[in-house]
């Protein structure tokens, strides 16, 4: 059941950020765009393909396990966090890339004051 509901949620969520990825691709880019709508499509994009991927992880690793019921558990634990790795790197490089893109949409401008946590900007380098 683990398996069935993460791959379709997979399918579902990969289907949803290459449509949106393709959208990016073929707008018109007009100023609007690179304001509002461009930034946007591309938290949602970047947000359902992260989604994807863990989806597609959980979907591996309960396959994993059942086919190798019978054998030992370490074999059954190794490979899935071995695999995993690739996937944890690949997250750590975007993560920023999306909270620079999430706190420049919606966050406060450069034409806003800073309504909260203004006092901890002099210690984040």
């Amino acid at each position: 059941m683990v398996f069935a509901i993460s791959d379709a949620l997979g399918l579902i969520l990969s289907s949803t950020s290459l449509l949106i990825f393709l959208s990016i691709q073929t707008a018109r880019y007009a100023e609007e765009d690179f304001l509002e709508s461009l930034p946007k499509r591309l938290i949602t994009g970047l947000a359902s393909l992260f989604l994807a991927i863990a989806n597609m992880m959980i979907a591996f690793a309960a396959a994993f396990a059942v086919a190798l019921r019978e054998t030992s558990i370490w074999v059954a634990i190794a490979v899935p966090f071995v695999a995993s790795l690739p996937v944890t790197i690949y997250a750590f490089l975007q993560i920023p890339l999306f909270v620079q893109m999430y706190h420049s949409t919606y966050g406060s401008g450069i034409f806003q004051p800073r309504k909260k946590y203004h006092f901890l900007r002099r210690y984040v380098i």
